[in-house]
């Protein structure tokens, strides 16, 4: 079954984590989580997991991604975070609540690419996203244990020119 995953990730977590200390820092990821899960409803996306400070999201399509992302990635700056934000678009299988598939595997190798705050998505998402949007062509990249290359693009902000 064809879907679109979004991994997140906090740029600096380990960093921020020892500035802060444990309950300093327990306590931010707590309001992340709860601003990210906002989005992720707000857009019909389904949390499949969370690895302390990144997520892993499905949506039925990438345009529903992409927003989500965006809206994401900015409603974590109040809180002093940047996130990176990977999007691909592929076949994956529900067993047992979890989602699986080589197409997860490419999408989490996508956004460790990321710049921080940046969106960044996979051919096959860019291809099926809404057509208004702005992308930046990152060029082909070998990710690790993927064959082949595969062509990233970067979703530019909506006010860039």
């Amino acid at each position: 079954m064809a879907k679109t995953s979004l991994f997140t990730d906090i740029v600096g977590s380990t960093e921020t984590a020892v500035l802060l200390g444990d309950a300093a820092w327990a306590d931010l990821l707590e309001r992340h989580h709860s601003v990210v899960r906002t989005w992720i409803g707000r857009f019909s996306g389904e949390e499949m997991d969370t690895s302390g400070d990144g997520f892993f999201v499905i949506f039925p399509d990438p345009t529903s991604a992409i927003e989500a992302g965006r809206a994401i990635v900015e409603a974590v700056r109040p809180l002093g975070l940047t996130v990176r934000v990977g999007i691909h678009d592929g076949d994956c299988y529900v067993a047992d609540g979890k989602c699986t598939g080589i197409a997860i595997h490419i999408g989490a190798r996508i956004v460790a690419l990321a710049e921080p705050g940046e969106l960044l998505v996979s051919e096959p998402a860019m291809s099926k996203a809404r057509r208004d949007y702005r992308f930046s062509d990152r060029g082909a990249h070998t990710l690790k244990g993927i064959p082949g290359t595969w062509r990233l693009f970067a979703v530019l902000p909506e006010d860039s020119s």
